[in-house]
């Protein structure tokens, strides 16, 4: 994959008054005998080293205009003054798999290749999500076909990997798992996955910040506001809303102080949580309100995230329409 990363040289201004006292310093100093002058230091230059557009929840289908806004979208994050390096796809590409017949689910995902291949010219990374699942029976075999597909269709060789790119490392998490009994889904990483990111994060370097994708939640906020999630004194967040395994995942990333930031989607809504060193950021929704206007306060939109080399994160939601 090919990345750019823009360098901006800052230049250095000093006043008159400036250079004088300098020189007058300097000529003082060789009049004392034995005294070294420390030659002045220019601090470290905090410098963007990547940016990234996340696109998340396209939901694309062949009615209401999905295909046009999905344009609207791609154009937007291309024709940004400073345009980002890649993009990445936070996952839900298509409105509704599970359940849906085949030939249903082909027609969305053919629309959604054919916006894509027309009308973006920028690489990308994928994060399969729950509704690109075509799961027509709900068994186990049933949803890993579904998901193979829906991986085909990103053309990703693994359904959990990571990326090195412009001096950060990129992991993009698989957060959409079977339940025991085969029935739909839930959210955690299955072990396999975890102890794959148990050793990832242990061979990547200290000094390397590292960046989370998935596409529910690890941590968020806005979930408790989703729906009447407050009843008989009690508030309840389903495990297809956030990660069941939260505070497993909030426990690694303790012990690997590199690990910077993590952005999802699936809630449709806009947040930022900062727990322990990690700035977690849920950021809304291509398609808004699947296509019918804002998801409560949140308007159909983007983030552009921009990566740095000191470890520091901007994430910026932005609307395009």
């Amino acid at each position: 994959m090919n990345a750019y990363f823009a360098q901006t040289n800052a230049n250095v201004r000093m006043n008159r008054r400036d250079v004088v006292r300098r020189m007058s310093t300097g000529l003082a100093a060789l009049s004392v005998p034995g005294l070294t002058v420390a030659q002045p230091t220019t601090p470290a230059l905090r410098q963007r080293a990547l940016r990234i557009a996340h696109l998340t929840d396209v939901h694309m289908q062949p009615i209401i205009g999905a295909a046009k806004g999905f344009e609207r979208c791609l154009h937007h994050a291309q024709n940004l003054p400073d345009k980002p390096d890649l993009i990445i796809n936070g996952g839900d590409a298509v409105m509704e798999a599970h359940g849906r017949g085949k030939d249903s689910v082909a027609r969305q995902w053919r629309l959604y290749q054919d916006v894509l291949k027309s009308e973006n010219a920028l690489p990308l990374l994928n994060c399969v999500g729950n509704h690109d699942i075509w799961c027509r029976q709900e068994t186990k075999a049933c949803f890993e076909a579904g998901k193979q597909w829906a991986m085909d269709e990103f053309q990703m060789t693994k359904r959990y990997y990571s990326h090195d790119q412009n001096g950060w490392h990129i992991v993009v998490l698989d957060s959409v798992q079977p339940k025991i009994d085969g029935s739909w889904y839930t959210a955690h990483l299955d072990d396999e996955q975890f102890h794959w990111l148990e050793n990832d994060l242990k061979q990547t370097p200290a000094e390397t910040p590292v960046f989370i994708v998935s596409h529910v939640p690890i941590l968020a906020a806005c979930v408790f506001f989703d729906g009447q999630r407050f009843a008989g004194e009690n508030w309840n967040v389903p495990a297809r809303w956030m990660h069941s395994d939260t505070v497993r995942i909030t426990d690694l990333f303790h012990h690997h102080p590199n690990v910077k930031a993590a952005i999802s989607g699936h809630i449709h809504l806009l947040d930022r949580v900062d727990y322990n060193g990690v700035s977690y950021f849920c950021n809304g929704a291509v398609s808004g309100a699947w296509w019918f206007g804002k998801y409560h306060h949140t308007g159909a939109g983007y983030a552009v995230v921009d990566l740095f080399n000191d470890g520091t994160v901007e994430n910026r939601y932005v609307t395009y329409s």
